[in-house]
């Protein structure tokens, strides 16, 4: 199907057609399922700048979703850009992107990058699987400059899940005085302030966002009231995993095992099947806990918006 469209502001009330749309346009098995979380977590963004839809006979075609760096205000982030399969190879595309960087140009980007903007990101990049957007990015006049990627451990196998049983570690931890629990809503606060204070960047946000909410959770160990490390899933969506970290002075004691497992089975609990560690490293580690293994890999890219 192809003809005439308008590009023009998303409104609120377009917000189900634009995950409805979502549904109809990304991937079937690792990323639809999740579109109303995508969306809604995009949304939650303080640097979102005005989305865009396409409408081609009274229905939208497509949606552009941006936003301004969290670091840095002058840096332009697309966070998602998405076509119905009827409508591509029309310009919908094409016409969405150009208009989003018209927008984050008029909020003051010098450049537009075609990768996640942490805390509140779907994807680290363009999947390598969506050709189209890839295709699009080359022909428009974006460079490539990086690549990240996801390890994925499946929940389907038996034998993996039957692995990710920690009584016998957490008895040994528990011997040296460190106990493993699930973050209550009252650790919120302490825990994101640790985090800030040790890791830099986004996470402080993201295991704050992953405690207290549906789909979502984090792991802390401790040893007398001192956090020692922590884990977190379901701040992007309820599939993904992420962060983790284990403080100074804690590293070496297999306490990132333990609550990176016990994260899994919550996630396993919930009906989760697929477990994407986002963004990730160290590759080894996760391989070696989980069995994890490289799955999804992304393309970032950027265009300067200066003459």
């Amino acid at each position: 199907m192809s003809g005439e469209f308008n590009v023009v502001e998303l409104s609120e009330d377009q917000l189900p057609a634009v995950v409805r749309l979502c549904r109809a346009a990304l991937d079937p098995v690792r990323d639809a399922p999740e579109a109303a979380e995508i969306i809604a977590r995009l949304c939650e963004s303080p640097g979102r700048t005005p989305g865009l839809v396409a409408v081609a006979g009274g229905e939208i075609a497509g949606v552009a979703l941006s936003s301004v760096g969290s670091r840095d205000r002058h840096s332009g982030h697309l966070d998602l850009l998405a076509v119905v399969p009827a409508h591509r190879r029309a310009g919908v595309g094409r016409a969405l992107l150009a208009g989003t960087e018209r927008l984050l140009a008029a909020a003051g980007a010098h450049e537009v990058r075609l990768a996640g903007n942490p805390p509140y990101y779907a994807w680290p990049g363009v999947d390598v699987g969506y050709t189209p957007a890839i295709c699009l990015a080359r022909r428009t006049g974006y460079r490539q400059d990086r690549t990240a990627w996801n390890m994925s451990v499946d929940l389907t196998d038996d034998s993996r899940v039957a692995q990710l049983r920690t009584a016998d570690d957490e008895h040994r931890l528990a011997a040296a005085g460190i106990t493993v629990r699930r973050a209550a809503a009252t650790d919120r606060d302490a825990l994101a302030a640790a985090v800030e204070a040790h890791f830099a960047g986004a996470w402080p946000v993201e295991v704050a966002h992953s405690i207290g909410r549906a789909g979502a959770g984090c792991q802390v160990a401790l040893r007398g009231g001192q956090l020692l490390g922590f884990a977190a899933y379901g701040s992007a969506r309820p599939s993904w995993f992420g962060p983790m970290g284990t403080f100074p002075g804690a590293t070496g004691l297999g306490i990132g095992r333990v609550l990176l497992r016990r994260c899994l089975r919550d996630q396993y609990a919930a009906g989760v099947r697929s477990v994407q560690i986002g963004w990730v490293g160290p590759e080894p580690f996760y391989a070696d806990a989980v069995g994890a293994r490289i799955e999804r890999v992304f393309f970032q890219f950027r265009k300067s918006l200066r003459p």
